[in-house]
């Protein structure tokens, strides 16, 4: 039995996914850019797409900028910031996803713009008072905070940020790829400037998604070689993989109350066997839902003699956890979220993330499977 507990990594395809990205790719083969019927016939799929997605997040469909994910659009948000909004100064936090962290360090190496880091609390949440102070500097600012930590879950107070921005006139990113997809988002309502999203999070295709970007504001193009997507993203358009995208939103929200129901009863009910069938049991980040993205759990164990081992020992039992992003899987050196939230890295460090797929028996069988593998238990 293959247990699959790293869905803030990637998630399965939903079967009604692959039957839109198969039609797609059989039938409709034409280039987007293509005058003729085979080219219209592509291109209307992909603005038939673009307009699907914008109902769902109540926006225009010409703020959609289709990319090839979630790093892509948060490296088009930050750096056509500071290219073509006249930034100066990037404020982001030291748990960011590394697709805004090592921008945000690239940018600063390469264009000689400010950074500076907003302080972070144990348990992952922003320091606001801290946030207003490094806002005061008088300076073009683009301020880049996740919404959804995808280490350890806890969630940024999206709402109060962008006003905060607004009070200082920084302009505001948020890293939204875990939560789009989880959570309802009205991008009208919350007027950030730039938003990111990734399909492969939520039942989607990988390789695929957009970038939200507010309609106030005047970009140039990130890539060039083209006038895809209005002159602002050059490269011939995934099309399958933008109708995934399209119908794995679809999805999501058509029964994300059922889902969001579903998924946080299965990571309570793994917390409350965690902390009734094991000692010293402790978690990384916000466990409070409504403090907390549902789909993540950071389980801290107690050490053992085979601590080191222990993702890998539950791979060959079958289950499939993380200790971090995937995007950092072949590093050596610890979390940079569990480091920068000042975590005892003495301990061994599990991220166990959960889908609409996973089950209650699932839950029983890794429990069963962990009291095998740590001590007094």
């Amino acid at each position: 039995m293959r247990i699959y507990l790293d869905n803030a990594a990637t998630t399965a395809l939903d079967p009604q996914v692959v039957k839109v990205i198969s039609d797609v790719l059989k039938n409709h083969f034409g280039n987007p850019s293509s005058a003729h019927a085979f080219g219209r016939d592509t291109k209307a799929l992909i603005e038939t797409s673009r307009r699907s997605i914008s109902k769902w997040f109540n926006c225009q469909p010409s703020e959609l900028i289709f990319t090839s994910g979630g790093t892509e659009a948060d490296n088009m948000a930050m750096y056509t910031a500071v290219h073509h909004l006249g930034v100066k100064r990037i404020i982001t936090s030291h748990i960011e996803h590394h697709a805004v962290g090592h921008t945000a360090e690239a940018i600063k190496s390469e264009l000689g713009i400010d950074l500076a880091y907003v302080r972070v609390d144990n348990m992952g949440h922003v320091d606001l008072l801290h946030l207003e102070e490094l806002l005061t500097q008088n300076t073009v600012t683009l301020v880049s905070l996740m919404h959804a930590n995808n280490e350890i879950g806890t969630l940024l107070p999206i709402e109060k940020v962008v006003k905060l921005c607004k009070k200082y006139n920084a302009f505001f990113h948020s890293d939204t790829v875990q939560g789009v997809g989880h959570f309802y988002y009205d991008f009208k309502a919350l007027d950030a400037d730039f938003l990111t999203c990734a399909a492969h999070k939520f039942h989607g295709p990988k390789g695929v998604g957009f970038l939200y970007v507010n309609k106030r504001l005047k970009i140039g193009p990130f890539i060039h070689g083209g006038a895809q997507e209005r002159g602002q993203r050059g490269g011939t358009e995934n099309v399958a993989g933008i109708c995934g995208l399209a119908k794995s939103i679809d999805l999501a929200y058509s029964d994300l109350d059922v889902h969001q129901q579903h998924i946080q009863g299965i990571k309570t009910y793994f917390i409350e066997q965690l902390n009734t069938q094991f000692d010293d049991i402790r978690y990384h980040g916000e466990t409070n839902p409504e403090k907390s993205l549902y789909t993540v759990l950071n389980v801290s164990f107690p050490p053992f003699s085979g601590s080191g081992m222990l993702l890998f020992t539950l791979d060959l039992k079958g289950i499939a956890a993380s200790g971090g992003s995937a995007c950092s899987s072949g590093a050596t050196s610890p979390s940079h979220v569990l480091s920068g939230i000042q975590a005892d890295l003495n301990r061994p460090n599990v991220r166990f993330s959960f889908s609409k797929y996973t089950t209650m028996e699932e839950i029983d069988k890794v429990i069963e499977i962990l009291k095998g593998i740590l001590p007094n238990n």
